[in-house]
């Protein structure tokens, strides 16, 4: 098949699994075009079969602000009729979607191409669900040859909050278990916790939903019981506010502010808990990051952890906020190893067996050939 994707090619779990699933489609010898304003951050290195088409931005002082959806619409025209493409597959449907829909109709009578909108999280449960956005959402998730969605619960959301009626296939987030493993803890973890205390990690983009500010509360918690340390990888709006906590609780020495990091796989090997209290996770695919390496995983019960998380099995899953709770669980698996390993080994089968790439790209290939033959 000849693809064409399109998402954002910024940090974020859209831009990943898109990138991601790009890169396995090409490995497996489809032929997959890559359409976005800029290179997508993890699509380094020459991949074969792996195209990439720049949406080029024009300056008019008529227009005060870029017209990005129209420009995309008109790459995706153009990469369409010159690559022979069969299907257009966007990720987030703002405002990629809507895009697809025009380049769809400019094609119309000349080429029947066929458009897959694969939703991810706050494209339906916060920015879509703007007066604004709404009714755009709404018309391009219905018009789409076919629709995907990462979790059950966003698919339910999804049907509940914009009164569709349209059938959305669940497919889940992915991993590679080759390159996201347990491996020896490395000189990282000697430096973080040189004393030999226990790590806990959290990952992400610091916004408020992410709720980061819990993980310094849990921390303080913990730390009562257990000498630990928190590694806090990412960055974003939130971070000043954590770092003023850090302080104000006499826990700058006890937490790692590390920012954007590319090296992953080392961190979280270096740790021994992973956390994610979030308010709103549609996935959490920094959560499954953290499973394929072996880490128990303790988080809110929100959106779709509890698919991803297995209560007493692969972590433990409290209620948004409640930081006493969540540093209970982690204080009972620090302090008891047997259980802990057990924990590790069931967060890694989980992973290999759930959500490896392998397991899940042949969905989107045989999904595919499904709206590609109806």
């Amino acid at each position: 098949m000849k693809i064409g994707i399109t998402c954002y090619p910024t940090y974020g779990g859209s831009g990943v699994i898109a990138t991601e699933l790009g890169k396995a489609l090409a490995m497996r010898g489809h032929q997959v075009h890559f359409i976005s304003y800029a290179l997508p951050f993890r699509l380094t290195g020459f991949v074969e079969n792996v195209f990439f088409h720049e949406v080029e931005m024009s300056s008019y002082p008529l227009f005060e602000f870029p017209l990005y959806t129209l420009s995309l619409a008109s790459k995706m025209v153009e990469v369409t009729e010159f690559e022979n493409l069969d299907l257009l597959h966007v990720h987030y449907a703002i405002p990629h979607a809507s895009s697809a829909y025009l380049a769809k109709n400019i094609l119309k009578g000349k080429r029947n191409i066929k458009v897959i909108t694969t939703l991810h999280g706050t494209d339906i449960t916060l920015v879509g669900l703007e007066p604004s956005f709404l009714p755009l959402v709404k018309f391009s998730i219905e018009e789409s040859d076919g629709v995907t969605a990462v979790s059950r619960f966003l698919k339910e959301k999804t049907l509940t909050n914009y009164n569709i009626e349209k059938n959305i296939e669940v497919i889940p987030n992915f991993i590679d278990t080759d390159i996201f493993k347990p491996t020896e803890a490395c000189s990282f973890r000697k430096h973080i916790a040189p004393d030999g205390e226990k790590v806990i990690v959290h990952t992400s983009n610091f916004r408020q939903v992410k709720r980061v500010t819990d993980t310094i509360k849990v921390l303080e918690l913990v730390n009562k019981e257990i000498p630990t340390k928190l590694i806090l990888v990412g960055d974003g709006p939130d971070r000043y506010e954590c770092e003023r906590m850090a302080r104000q609780l006499n826990l700058s020495d006890h937490v790692r502010f590390l920012g954007k990091q590319e090296g992953l796989v080392e961190i979280l090997n270096s740790a021994d808990i992973f956390l994610i209290p979030s308010q709103s996770e549609s996935f959490g695919l920094a959560a499954l990051e953290a499973m394929a390496c072996g880490k128990p995983v303790i988080s809110s019960s929100v959106g779709g952890l509890p698919e991803l998380v297995k209560h007493n099995e692969t972590g433990y899953i409290a209620e948004i906020g409640d930081v006493e709770r969540m540093a209970k669980y982690i204080v009972d698996l620090l302090s008891n190893e047997k259980k802990y390993e057990i924990f590790s080994k069931n967060s890694r089968d989980r992973a290999l067996n759930k959500f490896d790439k392998s397991k899940v790209i042949p969905l989107y290939e045989e999904y595919y050939e499904h709206i590609l033959n109806a």
